[in-house]
């Protein structure tokens, strides 16, 4: 199980790119009590303002870390805090302020009360700006932040695990899982009255008849898209087959509550009944959830370095506070990974998910009103680290993910992103470490505007005591 846990953060590793790479999985620790690193970086980012004008930097980055682990009789206890200061040339040439901030903490507590219930508690805080540092740990599920965003946009995951052994054959894991999102950028208002720029339905009235407010020139803000807790609870019940099988059927409940409190959008039109124009108004809120996951599984060890999970089921959510119309949907689940250690210190993992996500696009639909709720994706990624000799280890993360936008006047138009990574470390001693870079991001999207491709290499020394 170890190894499955080091090979998901060597994902989150790779798609970071220029972010630390202390922010991998909470299992990768140092054996000691403590633990202090730090790392030097010089890297090219030929996109990092994207939008309508592609910008480019060269740039260097400074990240410090410590660590602390506390093994007790029957309570493993650590806190890792990481730093990051990015310095951008481009900025500071235009006047800019050429310096971004990064703070990650991790913290975890796994007890034991007795040989059969075990509780496992982590929690991740960040302050940042690039998607794959705000995201939750695994790379499968994304956040909803396409782009890297300025400000200090924070994000808090927190799970909580209690693991039974009933019997011998039969165990439950109890689970419940939370995520905080709260974006600097912030402000939308509503602007108007106009005239002649509103779409109006069924019947168009007069030139020049005044029409109902309308997002300001600014438009909806990350605040007010994005802020929101996701909770999930459930409940897993597990067979162990044999001491290498095990079987399970699950529950779990999740509600999502967007805590902007700003408007997201309008919906303008001329109701014939009373001659005269009417708007719906959507806020945060109106994208607020409810769903409902059912799903069997099974894991196995094929060998002992070769490991399969398949999980699948069906997932159940309500948009229940739509003003305008509640909508329901019946989507698949699935949960799918294989890692394979071919040789001790180098593995293969491939994986595949599919879910639904928050999406930063929420656009109404000018003929009916509706609103885009989220995205329905699926994500295939593969990662191989390769140890060449004591010294150097290699490792390429790819990863592909397919979304639609449901709802709204994009429900059905996709977005396909790629993303790559490629990164050489070269130990010189057990405490001094030198690496290499790249990463390549490419999404293309159904949208006019939308898509982009990012290019970004580092070259940087790391030390580690």
């Amino acid at each position: 199980m170890k190894k499955f846990f080091v090979s998901a953060g060597m994902v989150a590793i790779g798609a970071a790119g220029l972010q630390s790479a202390q922010a991998a999985s909470l299992d990768i620790v140092s054996p000691k009590a403590w633990n202090v690193s730090a790392s030097l970086r010089g890297f090219y980012d030929d996109n990092y303002n994207i939008g309508s004008t592609k910008q480019g930097s060269f740039g260097a980055e400074v990240s410090p870390s410590i660590s602390f682990n506390v093994p007790l009789k029957q309570t493993d206890i650590g806190m890792r805090y990481t730093y990051g200061l990015y310095y951008y040339q481009d900025r500071d040439s235009l006047g800019l302020n050429p310096f971004d901030q990064t703070h990650q903490v991790d913290v975890w507590l796994d007890h034991s009360f007795t040989e059969r219930w075990k509780l496992n508690i982590t929690d991740n805080f960040d302050v940042g700006q690039e998607p794959e540092l705000l995201g939750p740990t695994s790379s499968a599920f994304p956040n909803g932040q396409q782009f890297r965003v300025e400000g200090d946009n924070i994000a808090n995951h927190a799970t909580v695990t209690l693991n039974t052994d009933w019997t011998r054959q039969f165990s439950t894991a109890l689970h419940y899982a939370n995520s905080f999102y709260d974006y600097q950028k912030s402000g939308a208002t509503l602007g108007g009255p106009v005239s002649g720029v509103v779409t109006i339905l069924p019947n168009n009235p007069p030139n020049g008849v005044p029409g109902p407010n309308f997002l300001s020139a600014g438009g909806a803000t990350y605040a007010g898209l994005l802020n929101r807790v996701e909770q999930s609870v459930g409940l897993d019940l597990q067979w162990h087959f044999r001491q290498d099988t095990m079987g399970f059927v699950g529950y779990s409940f999740s509600w999502v509550n967007y805590t902007g409190n700003e408007p997201i959008g309008v919906y303008n039109y001329y109701a014939l009944d009373t001659a005269s124009f009417q708007s719906v108004i959507y806020r945060s809120d109106s994208r607020d959830s409810l769903s409902h996951y059912g799903f069997v599984g099974v894991q196995h060890s094929f060998t002992g370095n070769l490991t399969a999970a398949v999980k699948g089921g069906v997932s159940y959510s309500d948009s229940y506070n739509d003003p305008l119309q509640q909508t329901t949907s019946l989507s698949p689940y699935a949960d799918l990974s294989v890692t394979y250690t071919y040789i001790p210190g180098s593995y293969v993992q491939l994986g595949f998910t599919h879910d639904i996500n928050a999406t930063d696009i929420a656009t109404v639909d000018s003929n009916n009103g509706s609103l885009t709720q989220y995205q329905e994706s699926s994500v295939l990624y593969a990662d191989i680290n390769h140890r060449f000799n004591p010294k150097l280890v290699g490792t390429i993360i790819g990863r592909c993910q397919y979304s639609t936008y449901q709802g709204g006047p994009n429900s059905s138009i996709s977005d396909t992103d790629y993303n790559l990574g490629v990164n050489l470390n070269y130990s010189f001693t057990t405490h001094f470490s030198a690496e290499l870079g790249y990463n390549f991001d490419d999404l293309i999207s159904g949208i006019d505007g939308r898509s982009y491709t990012r290019n970004r290499v580092y070259l940087g020394l790391s030390a580690n005591y």
